[in-house]
């Protein structure tokens, strides 16, 4: 994939929960280009159920203050736009030192991601440091892929 803004076939990319936050729960402004280029179908959204079960498990955390309808608000509006993907077998790769990551970058590798979009230093520390077929970014490195 080039470097710079990205024209090329629809992206296919794999966020984590921290950016599927600030996506439908924080409004972060770093993520709004990421929800533009989703609602405008330039980028297709992956998921699987292992990931999906963590994000359904997050948003009842007591610090996010939702109630159940926020809860099923937030829920909707994911679901609306994330491709599920068939659990399966993912190929050879490294170890995420957080265990707990280690199943955003199965989802990416066996769905053929193009981007694993992560602010979760330990998906970070991966970058460069093996051969991947998908490249894990930051939301701002995303955001000026797709702009």
């Amino acid at each position: 994939m080039k470097r710079g803004h990205y024209n090329g076939p629809m992206l296919r990319i794999v966020l984590d929960t921290n950016v599927v936050l600030d996506l439908f729960h924080w409004a972060n402004v770093d993520a709004v280009p990421i929800m533009a280029a989703l609602e405008a179908g330039r980028i297709t959204c992956l998921a699987d159920q292992r990931t999906l079960d963590e994000l359904q498990r997050v948003l009842t955390y007591p610090q996010l203050k939702l109630t159940p309808a926020m809860i099923a608000e937030r829920w909707q509006r994911y679901c609306r736009w994330v491709q599920v993907v068939a659990d399966g077998e993912a190929p050879p790769l490294p170890r995420c030192k957080d265990r707990d990551d280690q199943k955003f970058l199965e989802l990416a590798a066996r769905s053929q991601a193009d981007l694993l979009v992560s602010k979760d230093k330990a998906l970070l520390k991966l970058r460069g440091r093996t051969t991947l077929g998908f490249r894990i970014v930051k939301p701002e490195a995303a955001c000026a892929l797709i702009a």
